[in-house]
C-alpha cells in the first residue's frame, strides 16, 4: 500500500531523489535496484531533471509528484490519496489527476482518493459519497463520459439526487 498526503510529507533536508528512494534504502534493497527504480519513477512523474533539488526548491505540484513517486516505489497494489490536490492550483490539480490516470493505465493502480472537490471526484470510476460518517450514495461513472466537463456534470447531478 502506498500513501499520498495532502501536505506532501517530504523530508526537507534531503533531495527529491533521496525522498523517493528512502523506502527502498530502509528496506535494505541493493543500491543498483534503488537507483533504477528511483530513476524510472522520477521520469514517470516528469521530475528526473529536478532530482537533486530539495523540497524547498520545488513548487507545490512538483513536491506532490515527488510524493507520488515515493508512494509508488514499492509498486503497491493500492494507493490511498488524502486530498492529494488540496494544496494545488487548478492547473496543477489537472496535472496530478492526469498523472493518476497514467498510473492506472501503466501500472494498473487502484487509487482511493479522499476529496471534497467534485471536480476531482469526476475523474474517478467509482464514487462513494459519505456524509457525517455514513455512506449516502455510491455510483460508478459512465464510461461514455470521457470529457471531464461531462463527468463533472454527472457527479453534480448525482449529488443533487441525494
Amino acid at each position: 500500500m502506498g500513501f499520498i498526503f495532502q501536505s506532501f510529507n517530504l523530508l526537507h533536508g534531503i533531495t527529491a531523489e533521496d525522498n523517493v528512494s528512502l523506502p527502498l534504502v530502509l528496506a535494505g534493497m541493493k543500491k543498483k535496484e534503488i537507483m533504477e527504480r528511483t530513476k524510472q519513477l522520477l521520469e514517470f512523474v516528469g521530475l528526473y531533471e529536478r532530482r537533486k533539488h530539495f523540497p524547498s526548491q520545488l513548487s507545490g505540484g512538483q513536491q506532490q509528484r515527488i510524493a507520488i513517486a515515493r508512494a509508488l516505489i514499492h509498486h503497491p497494489a493500492l494507493l490511498i490519496a488524502d486530498e492529494p490536490t488540496g494544496n494545488l492550483d487548478s492547473t496543477t490539480t489537472d496535472e496530478v489527476l492526469q498523472l493518476f490516470e497514467r498510473m492506472r493505465e501503466n501500472y494498473g493502480q487502484t487509487i482511493l482518493i479522499v476529496t471534497h472537490e467534485p471536480t476531482v471526484a469526476a475523474h474517478a470510476d467509482r464514487i462513494i459519497y459519505i456524509k457525517d460518517g455514513s455512506i449516502v450514495q455510491e455510483w460508478r461513472q459512465h464510461a461514455q463520459f470521457k470529457d471531464p466537463q461531462q463527468r463533472l456534470k454527472c457527479v453534480l447531478d448525482q449529488l443533487a439526487v441525494k
